[in-house]
């Protein structure tokens, strides 16, 4: 068997995007150059958008679990045997049904160490809750499948990175959820995936305020004085390079973020809509702060363009590639603390 990473696949919602591009990306040879790819799914699932996405040529090697997969080849574990009906574009029960098998297969063996590292094609919120997922999205659910006290969404491409306080949230809930203790718990955890995850050595972050022109001094909102800028001057007390607070349409519209490393914004949008403004092709989607890696697109299950053949897979090539990045920095620098003797480059800024 290669020694080369193995990488998880969920399918997300069967009626959305996901296995189109999936399969439009492991089509693509070079991807076998650099990682072994398992997807759960169903082989008759992907038969099905296989024919829809013109790639006929394309098939999956069957396998019973992950250590039988094979190198060079798209590896398929199939995680039910019911024939599932199809309906592209629909939301429906089924969507969220074999999403969330698809989900906690690859979860279970991402835990048991039987492969790498996940890639998480893209679920529909509200169809897969169930018993057993009551989460506002992956996120908060590998946050608690790791058993981890926090967790960071960190939206990353090469030219913007972008955490957020308060996630999948109503925005009612926005002023109340944001604390002092949450703003450092969120800035540590984006400083030490900079450090660790991208190699940046003395990481700069930005932090925006909540109220428009971050409160002009209170004259908007308080939220600045009593909450942000102390849990800034807590973080640098903690020797993280933490600045701000600074207005949210000001700061993206001169690209004052380019002279950061990363974005700390208050809630979901003010940090994802200039996010995939900038970087929506390229950009994806990592859980920061878990013992393990997890990326995915930057988008949804896109049911508008499902079953039709025009779903891009660029972003989701992105996510395949970011995580095989990222895996393999944590492992040279668990490397490089284990012997650092004999590893001079641990003194060079990688970015």
């Amino acid at each position: 068997m290669s020694g080369k990473i193995k990488v998880g696949i969920s399918i997300g919602d069967v009626n959305g995007i996901g296995l189109e591009i999936i399969i439009k990306t492991l089509s693509e040879s070079k991807v076998y150059d650099y990682c072994t790819p398992i997807v759960y799914g169903h082989t008759k699932v992907a038969s099905f958008y296989r024919r829809l996405s013109n790639t006929s040529e394309f098939v999956f090697n069957v396998i019973g679990d992950a250590s039988q997969a094979q190198h060079r080849k798209p590896n398929m574990i199939n995680c039910w045997e019911e024939d599932v009906k199809l309906e592209p574009g629909i939301i429906n029960a089924t969507g969220g049904k074999y999403a969330l098998l698809s989900l906690e297969r690859a979860t279970n063996d991402l835990l048991a160490g039987e492969i790498d590292v996940l890639v998480t094609a893209p679920i529909n919120k509200e169809n897969i809750q169930s018993e057993t997922f009551h989460f506002p999205g992956h996120t908060e659910y590998l946050q608690e499948r790791d058993n981890a006290t926090d967790s960071l969404m960190f939206l990353v491409s090469d030219n913007i990175r972008v955490g957020v306080v308060t996630g999948h949230i109503p925005i009612s809930q926005v002023s109340n959820s944001i604390t002092a203790d949450k703003i450092l718990s969120k800035l540590k955890l984006m400083e030490a995936s900079l450090r660790n995850d991208f190699w940046i050595r003395k990481p700069k972050i930005a932090v925006l305020g909540l109220n428009p022109h971050a409160s002009d001094n209170g004259l908007i909102g308080d939220e600045e004085q009593k909450v942000i800028i102390p849990a800034i001057e807590e973080a640098r007390n903690n020797g993280i390079l933490a600045f701000g607070p600074y207005a949210a349409d000001g700061f993206f519209a001169s690209g004052a973020y380019k002279q950061f490393d990363a974005v700390l914004a208050m809630y979901h949008d003010q940090g994802l809509i200039p996010f995939k403004q900038i970087a929506f092709e390229d950009g994806i989607n990592f859980t920061a702060g878990l013992s393990f890696v997890r990326t995915s697109p930057d988008h949804g299950t896109a049911y508008d363009i499902a079953g039709k053949n025009q779903a891009s897979e660029r972003s989701f090539r992105e996510a395949l590639f970011a995580a095989l990045h990222i895996i393999r920095n944590r492992r040279e620098n668990a490397e490089l603390t284990e012997n650092p003797l004999t590893h001079h480059k641990l003194t060079r800024d990688r970015d």
